[in-house]
């Protein structure tokens, strides 16, 4: 479900109250602990936290209009999902996510290849995520994804 918010603040205030909250507090958790460089802004109808084209005027390589994305974090039908693209792009920082979770949680993990999913608001490892949002600086995100498209 993608949001037709303009702003981070109008789509947490778009959120049903049940979600309103856990959202509310992965956000918290993420703008807490993230490097400084990124930023947080609206990207695919979800919220975004990115490399800006200020710092990187490459942009996605995918889109380059597009600021290169770091995480993503929405609230879809039946689940909240944290698109941790920086889990997908580098495999130590993935094992280490993976080794972590069940020290934080009672549910199994619950992910695809970079989408982390949350479907007990009573169950979200809030400070897990918000170390997860700390392990990489921008420049460090930056190499992955450039070492990634020249393979």
């Amino acid at each position: 479900m993608q949001s037709p918010a303009e702003t981070p603040d109008e789509y947490i205030a778009s959120l049903p109250p049940e979600r309103k909250e856990a959202v509310s507090k992965i956000r918290e958790a993420i703008l807490k602990n993230l490097p400084e460089g990124f930023e947080e802004t609206m990207g695919y109808g979800m919220l975004g936290y990115v490399v800006p084209h200020s710092i990187y005027p490459k942009g996605y390589h995918c889109d380059p209009k597009v600021p290169l994305p770091y995480m993503n974090l929405g609230s879809q039908k039946n689940f909240i999902a944290l698109h941790a693209m920086c889990v997908y792009g580098n495999s130590k920082l993935h094992e280490w996510f993976a080794n972590e979770y069940p020290k934080h949680c009672k549910t199994k993990l619950d992910m695809g290849k970079a989408c982390i999913r949350f479907k007990k608001m009573d169950d979200i490892p809030y400070a897990l995520i918000g170390e997860l949002a700390s392990k990489l600086t921008v420049m460090q995100w930056i190499d992955i994804c450039e070492q990634a498209v020249r393979r």
